[in-house]
């Protein structure tokens, strides 16, 4: 069943991974920052054991990374497209350890480079790329613990769990798919092994310092999380969740999927991984009565698309097949070349919008917000150097008496975290927002008495303010609906402590 993995094989995957870290590095500086870089380099000045949206791994990588390579585009995003590298070069090894060939491992591997939402995720800074990476890292360990049994492979899942919780909480969808699979398949009796409880005794030893931060804040998250299926999710209904599933995956990668399913569940090569099929039926599932963004199982893609790169490696073995594995790469290539623009800032604003009317292709949205002429992705990565310059302008216009106590309010973390980052070498001081984590750092309100604030509603501000005026409005072609015509307020004569009114600023969403 399983093939001995080559040196040649090895090399040929390492060199498609290469080729992966080789693309994100020739585009990850296009365009500008990403509003969640913006927070995520934030959180990095403020490490802690966890935020109000997220574990702590991701604030303390944006920390390395800016301590060693420092603020560029391609420095932020370096870590990033390591790791979309090594998500290939785990789905080659996965390949191999499920009995598939040298070609499948070649498809699996090239499926992933060109699957949208792996180009996209790889691209900027972000917990989603790293999500996907121990997902693919734990999938690799358990094919070889169903295979092997070796308690060296039950410690290392156990520390790729829980670092995996450490980044991101939906590992968890991982556990509990996996853990129907071992209930649904003769491979139950892994759960009685000493093995299986040394490696969750680590996972959870390792995901503690999150859970007690957790536990001591009162459980923020799950607050965050039914604040955004409330107001800020989109409730995709089933066809709409598998209908995302083509554009994430470039249509071709939704055949590797049926594939894959075929391959666990119906060839005798598959029989032994059959956990894994149980795996992906009961997350997709989970994803499809919870109403889930249509991202949320690209993390099972490395694995669905190993099996069925395998399985249609299997089919290929007779003649009037043949065609299926080479057919399969040709069209992989070129929908993943066609769709490339899409995910990666290749093209111009101007230029994208005209490829993309050329195509007639319309990116589905995921969150409640008006239409935008670029994908939120891009949208997101335009706008903030001109907001933050034009807030010091106003900062900057303010006498120097009322300066020393002004402070400066915006209504989300892009907007907080783009000011405090730019804002920094233009002597603003850091900035008051209640989105998320930003709720949890204002510190020294008593030496304000006046505020700029960005966007909102004059009328709220007359409430609490002696005197508002309007003084600039910023705007920007390209970015989303509520950063576009954002009026700058000076407000002045405080009615209220400034810590009594941040504490009504609170939102978790």
């Amino acid at each position: 069943m399983m093939e001995k993995l080559k040196n040649r094989d090895f090399q040929i995957i390492a060199l498609l991974a290469g080729a992966k870290l080789l693309i994100h590095f020739l585009f990850n500086g296009g365009y500008g920052v990403f509003r969640d870089e913006f927070y995520y380099l934030a959180c990095g000045e403020h490490l802690a054991f966890g935020y109000v949206d997220h574990p702590p791994l991701i604030a303390l990588i944006a920390k390395s990374m800016r301590l060693i390579l420092g603020d560029s585009l391609f420095a932020i995003r370096f870590l990033p497209a390591i790791a979309g590298a090594l998500v290939v070069f785990f789905t080659g090894l996965l390949v191999r350890r499920m009995g598939g060939g040298r070609v499948p491992a070649i498809a699996a591997c090239l499926a992933v480079i060109f699957s949208p939402v792996y180009l996209a995720s790889g691209n900027f800074l972000s917990m989603n790329v790293f999500d996907q990476l121990f997902w693919t890292i734990a999938f690799y360990l358990i094919a070889l613990i169903l295979t092997e049994e070796k308690r060296l492979y039950w410690i290392l899942l156990g520390i790729v769990i829980g670092v995996g919780f450490e980044n991101k909480i939906s590992i968890l969808f991982l556990l509990f798919g996996v853990g129907i699979g071992l209930v649904l398949t003769d491979r139950r009796r892994l759960i009685l092994r000493n093995d299986f409880w040394i490696a969750a005794i680590i996972a959870l030893l390792i995901s503690l310092p999150h859970i007690l931060w957790q536990i001591a804040k009162g459980f923020p998250t799950l607050e965050f999380i039914d604040n955004a299926a409330q107001q800020k999710n989109i409730r995709l209904n089933p066809m709409q969740f598998l209908s995302g599933q083509l554009m994430d995956t470039a249509i071709v990668g939704l055949l590797l999927l049926i594939l894959g399913i075929l391959f666990f569940f119906f060839s005798k090569n598959g029989k032994p991984f059959r956990v894994f099929g149980w795996t992906y039926v009961a997350i997709l599932l989970l994803f499809l009565a919870t109403h889930a963004k249509t991202y949320y199982i690209a993390p099972l893609y490395p694995l669905m698309f190993a099996a069925g790169c395998i399985y249609a490696g299997e089919l290929s073995a007779r003649r009037w097949m043949r065609p299926l594995v080479s057919g399969v790469i040709a069209v992989i290539i070129f929908l993943g070349a066609l769709g490339a623009p899409f995910c990666l800032p290749i093209l111009s604003p101007e230029s994208f919008l005209r490829y993309s009317a050329a195509l007639g292709v319309t990116v589905q949205q995921s969150e409640r917000h008006q239409p935008t002429p670029l994908p939120q992705h891009f949208a997101d990565m335009f706008g903030w150097e001109n907001m933050t310059l034009r807030v010091a302008r106003v900062y900057y216009s303010l006498p120097d008496s009322v300066r020393t106590h002004c402070g400066i309010y915006v209504q989300n973390y892009g907007q907080a975290g783009a000011l405090d980052f730019f804002g920094k070498s233009l002597g603003l001081p850091p900035v008051l927002c209640g989105h998320n984590n930003y709720w949890y750092w204002t510190e020294g309100l008593e030496r304000y008495n006046s505020i700029i604030i960005l966007g909102g509603d004059i009328e709220d501000y007359k409430k609490v303010f002696d005197q508002v005026l309007v003084v600039d409005v910023v705007t920007h072609p390209y970015v989303m609906p509520y950063e576009n015509n954002l009026q700058i307020f000076i407000c002045r004569g405080l009615r209220l402590p400034l810590k009594e009114i941040m504490k009504g600023t609170r939102h978790f969403i």
